[in-house]
C-alpha cells in the first residue's frame, strides 16, 4: 500500500490481526526481506513493514535521511493506520530508526527488538568508511551493492548461501543512488541512544551474532548486560535471517508473545 507523506509515497504492507508489530528493514534492504516470517507471525498480530526513505518503494525525502527523519516517516504511517501501541523488530539500520522513533515515543512501544544492530552512534572511524562508501557507490554503483552484500554474511556462508545473496542484491539494485547516500550520510551522524535502553519501560532484546562483519559482538554484549536488555546469540554474520532462518523466527515469535 501506498501512503503520500510530504509529498513522497510511503509503501507499506499490513496483514493480520492483533497487537501491532511493526518491522523495519535494513540498509540496501526493503519491506521484502520480512516476506518469509509474515505468515506465522500475522497468525497472531497485525504485522506492518515499512519501506525506509529512499529504500524499496518508498521515495527519497532529500539528501540526507537522518534516523530521526525515518522515524517521523515510520510515525506517520502508524498514525495513518491508528496504531498508537506495538512492537518494533529492526534489522541494523531498521534498529537505528526504531531506536529514533523510541525516543520521540517512548510510551508507544510494548517491546523493541535490535536485530545485528547498536544503540551506539558511529566510531570516527565508521564515520570515514561511510565517506568511502560514498565515494564508491558514485562511482560504481553495482560493484558497491555487490560488495556491501556480500560482506554481511559470515565468510563460510557466503558460498552456503550463494543463491539467497543473489537475491538480496537484486533488492538492493532496486535502492536509488540518492537513497543509498542519504541514508550513509543519516547513518554516519546519529546519535548515541544507549540511553533509550536504560531508561525505557518496555521490553527489550538485542541478536547478536558472533561472527557479524559489521558489528563487534562484545561491544554489543556489554552493550546489553550493562542496560538490561535480553541477549539472543546467534553464530553466523550479520544477516540473521538468512544465516539462521528458523531460529531466528522461533526467537522473534516467542519475545512478541511474551510481552
Amino acid at each position: 500500500m501506498i501512503f503520500v507523506y510530504k509529498g513522497i509515497n510511503i509503501f507499506y504492507t499490513d496483514e493480520g490481526q492483533g497487537n501491532p508489530v511493526v518491522l523495519l528493514h535494513g540498509f540496501l534492504e526493503n519491506a521484502t526481506m520480512w516476506n518469509p516470517f509474515i505468515p506465522e507471525l500475522s497468525k497472531n498480530n497485525r504485522v506492518i513493514c515499512i519501506d525506509l526513505l529512499g529504500h524499496g518503494k518508498t521515495e527519497c525525502l532529500g539528501y540526507i535521511h537522518t534516523m530521526e527523519l525515518m522515524a517521523k516517516a515510520v510515525e506517520a504511517v502508524l498514525n495513518h493506520l491508528k496504531i498508537k501501541y506495538s512492537t518494533f523488530i529492526g534489522h541494523s539500520m531498521g534498529g537505528y530508526v526504531a531506536l529514533a522513533f523510541a525516543e520521540k515515543n517512548p510510551d508507544a512501544l510494548k517491546g523493541l527488538c535490535l536485530m545485528n544492530s547498536t544503540a551506539l552512534p558511529d566510531t570516527e572511524e565508521k564515520k570515514q568508511n561511510r565517506d568511502r562508501a560514498i565515494v564508491a557507490v558514485k562511482q560504481n554503483y553495482k560493484t558497491f551493492i555487490r560488495i556491501a552484500v556480500n560482506n554481511l554474511f559470515r565468510p563460510k556462508n557466503r558460498i552456503a548461501f550463494a543463491d539467497k545473496i543473489k537475491e538480496v542484491v537484486n533488492e538492493a539494485l532496486k535502492t536509488p543512488l540518492q537513497g543509498i547516500i542519504a541514508a550513509l550520510e543519516g547513518m554516519k551522524i546519529r546519535k548515541n541512544r544507549v540511553h533509550i535502553l536504560q531508561l525505557s519501560n518496555f521490553k527489550k532484546m538485542i541478536i547478536i551474532s558472533k561472527k557479524d562483519p559489521v558489528l563487534d559482538y562484545n561491544i554489543l554484549f556489554n552493550q546489553a548486560m550493562n542496560n538490561n536488555v535480553n541477549v539472543v546469540e546467534f553464530p553466523d554474520g550479520h544477516m540473521s535471517h538468512i544465516e539462521n532462518e528458523s531460529i531466528f523466527l522461533t526467537q522473534i515469535v516467542y519475545f512478541i508473545e511474551n510481552l
